[in-house]
């Protein structure tokens, strides 16, 4: 079974009628198997971070008892926390699935990229994500972006065109009337698919928690040697922090996005089970990559500009 059926769903007087979280996944499994039915070489792009992990437990149950009909494909920027690398190989072992790795590293040592000042790589994800894609002639990629992260992701479409150089053009979004998804794209394109569009990270985590999920841990609360820099918690690393004058001290804290260690923040929180992150998230009045991506930060178009270059 894909989706469950409430006895009474919460806020309707119908026994047949789906809860806000089985009508989530219900849209979402239908996404995954209209791009299955419609595509010739999907690919999810997954990191070990929250919302891929939900996107791929989601694609699980579209497709069983059979196997997932998707590979993976992770951009390793070389800076990714160790914990979160840990449970991507576990995860792909565990279901016999596909890794492909386009890694940013590999790009600077052949001196395609050059490092940044602020030893931050998030910004240097696109060019290997993008040829990755036209090497291995992906045609949809599924991506676990939500509206409530981000203004820019919140114009994006469920199905989003990319033209021949993988940029994002605002204007060739295409309506999205009934739930009638669009594919059609031309040779040299593909299709940028968001089926967690419509979730908000307190969906994700209630979801998380009904279904029993594990995460890394670096989600729940733990102690960390971390230093300040712009008004966020950093973890010290090979990456370049701290500098002088940071100075490095152990913190109770966890992560509520998890990209780049350069400029993914802790938050200070004592939410070590699950019951206590949604309670923390209840009353949080920031999103998560608004209070956490020094990389959304760079400027106020900075998530944009970059999506138009290729990024997600």
């Amino acid at each position: 079974m894909t989706t469950s059926v409430a006895t009474v769903a919460e806020g309707t007087d119908s026994p047949y009628a789906l809860s806000h979280l089985d009508a989530l996944e219900s849209e979402a499994v239908h996404i995954f198997r209209e791009v299955a039915g419609e595509f010739e070489r999907p690919v999810i792009l997954f990191s070990g971070g929250k919302d891929s992990i939900l996107m791929l437990h989601l694609a699980l149950k579209a497709f069983a008892p059979a196997a997932v009909p998707f590979s993976l494909l992770h951009v390793d920027t070389g800076h990714n926390f160790p914990e979160v690398l840990d449970y991507r190989d576990r995860t792909v072992d565990k279901h016999g699935l596909r890794l492909h790795v386009a890694s940013v590293q590999d790009y600077i040592d052949r001196g395609v990229l050059k490092e940044r000042a602020d030893g931050t790589r998030n910004p240097l994800q696109t060019l290997p994500l993008t040829e990755k894609i036209q090497a291995e002639r992906f045609d949809a990629v599924f991506g676990g972006g939500r509206r409530d992260e981000e203004k820019a992701r919140a114009k994006e479409r469920v199905f989003s065109l990319r033209d021949e150089f993988s940029q994002w053009d605002p204007r060739r979004q295409r309506p999205e009337l009934w739930n009638l998804y669009n594919g059609r794209h031309a040779p040299g394109e593909h299709v940028r698919v968001f089926p967690l569009s419509n979730w908000t990270e307190l969906d994700v985590w209630q979801y998380i928690a009904r279904e029993g999920i594990e995460l890394p841990a670096i989600y729940y609360a733990h102690e960390r040697e971390v230093f300040a820099r712009a008004g966020m918690w950093l973890t010290a690393g090979e990456w370049g922090g701290p500098k002088d004058g940071e100075r490095v001290v152990k913190r109770r804290v966890r992560y509520r996005t998890v990209g780049d260690m350069s400029c993914t923040g802790a938050v200070d929180s004592d939410a070590d089970s699950i019951e206590k992150v949604i309670a923390e998230i209840a009353v949080s009045r920031l999103t998560e990559r608004g209070a956490t991506r020094a990389d959304d930060k760079m400027s106020e178009a900075a998530m944009e500009d970059r999506k138009r270059e290729g990024y997600f």
